[in-house]
Formats: structure tokens, sequence, C-alpha cells
């Protein structure tokens, strides 16, 4: 071979050579998160967006190594089974379920895929985990409320400012797992001697005629429970409730609208965005059998003083003093 042909004999190796190579070396494993919403793509936009920061946060680039799969069943409890079960077949590495109604249908399709929720209420009680310090099988995550003592406390605020409180009427969707134990609700109410009258509003719908029964009782005050679609319709809610000028109590700051008239519980964006603590130590191997359950340590109190003026209700400046937001 003359000294022409050694060279170009070298200079091909040397181009099919890392060729070669490149084609041998393994893809990188793309990771795919299942995202399981209750509400519809619009309402939930906030909860998706806390969730993808968190990822971020812990160094993840969602679009690139990482997918997130979005199942949006707006608002409609009967299409999370059918949501879950397509997710399960995408296949995803782990699904994140941010309510209990949520998490149910979830772990229904799958015993095996890692289940993470952000915004659960009692479960244990509904079946989703064992217990809190070892909760077994492949479901884990955050809790939202700690308690009935939570609904006392609620009660307790509303006693606060509402001169005379005696009757509360308590709002809830009976199709919404997370809210069949309403007598926790009547538990914190007797202890304060409050008379409670729970009425049901299982689509939008129903608020009008609601707030009717309401009014015709001359109920004191209303007790919202955490509910997607009762948060999805928080504008129509609150309207109807500063139209009947009726002091208003949610469980959340994300449900406060012209019209409600304060929030109190954890802040359920936080619980969304710290849910991808979870996920990330469920992708770096650890099981959620051995991932214990967080409950929340932080309350906040939001006051929207627009509404306290729209329903003739003087609020004690030392009341808006401890409050951690008060919305002009």
């Amino acid at each position: 071979m003359n000294r022409r042909d050694l060279i170009a004999a070298l200079g091909s190796a040397a181009v099919a050579w890392p060729l070669a190579a490149r084609a041998q070396q393994p893809r990188a494993k793309v990771t795919r998160i299942g995202y399981l919403g209750l509400a519809s793509a619009s309402d939930g936009v906030r909860g998706a967006d806390a969730f993808e920061t968190g990822l971020r946060d812990l160094g993840y680039t969602p679009g690139k190594s990482l997918f997130i799969e979005y199942r949006w069943a707006s608002g409609r409890y009967e299409q999370l089974d059918a949501l879950a079960t397509e997710l399960v077949r995408v296949p995803v590495d782990v699904i994140f379920a941010p309510t209990t109604a949520a998490a149910i249908a979830a772990k229904n399709a799958s015993a095996t895929i890692p289940i993470v929720f952000s915004n659960a209420y009692a479960p244990i009680e509904v079946g989703l985990v064992g217990s809190f310090a070892r909760p077994g099988g492949n479901v884990t995550g955050l809790t939202y409320y700690v308690s009935y003592e939570i609904f006392g406390k609620q009660l307790e605020l509303l006693r606060e400012v509402v001169p005379g409180l005696s009757k509360v009427a308590v709002l809830w969707n009976p199709s919404n797992p997370a809210s069949q134990r309403t007598f926790e609700v009547k538990k914190a109410a007797d202890l304060l001697a409050i008379q409670l009258r729970i009425i049901e509003a299982r689509e939008p719908a129903d608020l009008e005629g609601a707030f009717r029964i309401m009014a015709g009782e001359r109920t004191d005050a209303l007790l919202v429970l955490p509910d997607p679609m009762l948060s999805e319709n928080r504008a129509a809610l609150g309207a109807l409730a500063l139209k009947n000028r009726l002091p208003t109590m949610s469980g959340s700051r994300e449900d406060i609208s012209v019209g409600v008239l304060m929030a109190y519980g954890a802040n359920r964006l936080d619980l969304t965005r710290r849910a991808a603590g979870y996920v990330d130590k469920i992708l770096r191997g650890t099981k959620p059998a051995d991932l214990p359950i967080e409950q929340p340590t932080k309350f906040e109190l939001v006051v929207n003083l627009a509404t306290a003026k729209g329903i003739g209700l003087t609020m004690p400046e030392a009341f808006l003093l401890r409050a951690d937001e008060v919305i002009e």
C-alpha cells in the first residue's frame, strides 16, 4: 500500500469510528410522569405549574429527558378511571394524582406503578395507604387536612367575625370520596354548639338551589368543603354568596374569589410543588411503600376585605392583623 492509500484508509477509519461508536451508545432513557387532574386544563393550570416548578427546582427539565402526560377530567369524577387507565397504557413511570379521587382512580388502574398524591384527605380511611409512617403498596404523598380540628378552627374564625353565629350551612359534593366524612364537620360543630345544615351540590347547576335553601333557612354563614368542582366554579359560588350577603369560608387561598369572605387551611399549590420531591425520590429508586405520608404543618388565613364590605360586615382590626394576607 502506497503512502497516499494509507492516509486515505486511516482517514476513512477516523470518520467511521465515531459514527459507529455513537450508534452503539444506549439512548438516554425518557422518563414519563402521568398527571391525573380532576379539574379542567384551564382551572388546573396553576397546579400543573406548581408541580413543574417543583421538578425544575430539583434539576428536571420537563419536555426534554422528562415528559409529563396530562389527563384532565374537567370536574367529572366518572372520567377518572378511564383517564388513569390511559396513563397506565402509555406507559408512565409515576402517576401524580393531586386529589383523593384521582389517587383512588390511579390505584384502581395499577397496583405496580408508583402513585403520588398532594392534597388527599383521609388517605387511610379511603384505602389509599396502610399507615402514615409506612404507607405500603404503591401509593404515597402529602395530605391536605390533618384532622377534624381544622373544621373547628374554620368555624371558630367565622364565629369571631359574624355576630351571633349559631347556624352554618356546609356545602359539599357527595360525588367526591374525600367529602364523605362530613361527620367530622358535625363533630367539630357539636363541640362549638353550632347548628349545621348540610347541603349538596354535585354540579354547577345545583349551586343556585343550594343558596336558595340557605336563604330560606336563614343560615348565618357558609363553610365550603374542598372539592375540585366547587373550586372550578368559585366565581359563581362567590357571586351567589355576595348576592345573598352570606359570610363564606373556604379551605384554601386558591378558592378565594370576590364573594368568598375568607379561607383557612394549608396552601394546596405549595403541597403540589413539594410533591415533586416524592416523585424525585421514587425516580431515584425509593419505593412508595417506604416514603411516609407528610401532613401539613403550616396553615394560612386569607381575608377578602372587599367581600366584607360588599356584604356589610365589619372585620375587627385585631382579626385582620392576624391574617396572613388581606385582599383589598
